[in-house]
């Protein structure tokens, strides 16, 4: 495929993941933060996301699988994971979070686990859609182009 139309594949991919709010601004910014020093910051800050989520996951859902649920432990596991995804610009994950938070301090069992499922939905779909925009990403960067800055004005 030719460089150009990768390029603004790239873009319309992009410019999707925002229109779709899976993404926020706040992704932008963390672009802004990558250099030639460091070409592979987003895509390791993402990856630091990743692993941390699929541990918290993980920890959530054995914690709403007890007999008797603690949600002293479960609340901090939200909170970590609404943070770590709003710091990386996952905005359907994050909103998520926080209605699973409002079912925490109720001490719901059934709201939790229904907010666990969409948590996990969400954070699986902007897993996905991260890993295709690093990949269009890389196919640029191995034909010799440079990857196009987004900007927020669509």
């Amino acid at each position: 495929m030719e460089l150009v139309q990768m390029q603004k594949n790239l873009q319309d991919y992009t410019k999707s993941l925002f229109l779709e709010g899976i993404l926020d601004s706040q992704f932008l910014q963390l672009q802004q933060l990558q250099d030639e020093s460091n070409p592979d910051f987003v895509s390791q800050v993402v990856s630091l996301f990743f692993q941390d989520s699929d541990r918290i996951l993980n920890d959530l859902s054995l914690s709403l699988d007890q007999q008797v649920v603690d949600f002293k432990k479960v609340d901090p596991h939200v909170h970590q994971l609404k943070g770590s995804s709003s710091s990386i610009g996952a905005q359907r994950v994050k909103n998520a979070c926080v209605v699973f938070r409002s079912f925490c301090e109720q001490q719901n069992v059934e709201g939790c686990h229904r907010c666990l499922q969409q948590v996990k939905q969400e954070y699986y779909l902007v897993k996905n859609r991260l890993e295709t925009l690093f990949k269009l990403e890389q196919q640029i960067v191995a034909s010799g182009g440079m990857i196009p800055a987004m900007e927020l004005g669509f």
